[in-house]
């Protein structure tokens, strides 16, 4: 059996699932690194009190948020975009990156680069 490298895997899964190029056009394949890694992340768009929400909650929730407290390594920037991306992230890891631990009301979204 062949092998392939790590790096080929995600056009290898991209080629399947677009069914091998037999034609079947418009399948794209989301949320898959090279080496499946994922975390998740605040999307841009979503205004700052609708954020801080999901902040809450994530932190209310089991994500570890002591790193965005004011005295924490990750406090900077201080965004509620970013310290939601950090909550939302810290939530989504521990639950194992399960489907539908990284949504927040649609407030969130699966990356694929680190952030």
């Amino acid at each position: 059996m062949r092998s392939f490298p790590a790096a080929a895997l995600p056009l290898l899964l991209l080629f399947l699932v677009s069914g091998g190029g037999g034609g079947r056009r418009g399948l794209v394949m989301v949320g898959v690194a090279a080496d499946g890694t994922t975390w998740c992340i605040a999307r841009s768009n979503t205004v700052d009190a609708t954020l801080q929400i999901a902040l809450d909650y994530a932190c209310g929730a089991g994500a570890d948020c002591a790193p965005i407290q004011s005295n924490g390594l990750c406090y900077l920037p201080n965004t509620v975009q970013a310290h939601a991306s950090y909550a939302m992230n810290s939530y989504y890891q521990r639950k194992a990156r399960a489907p539908g631990s990284c949504d927040f009301a649609g407030t969130a979204v699966v990356a694929t680069t680190d952030p």
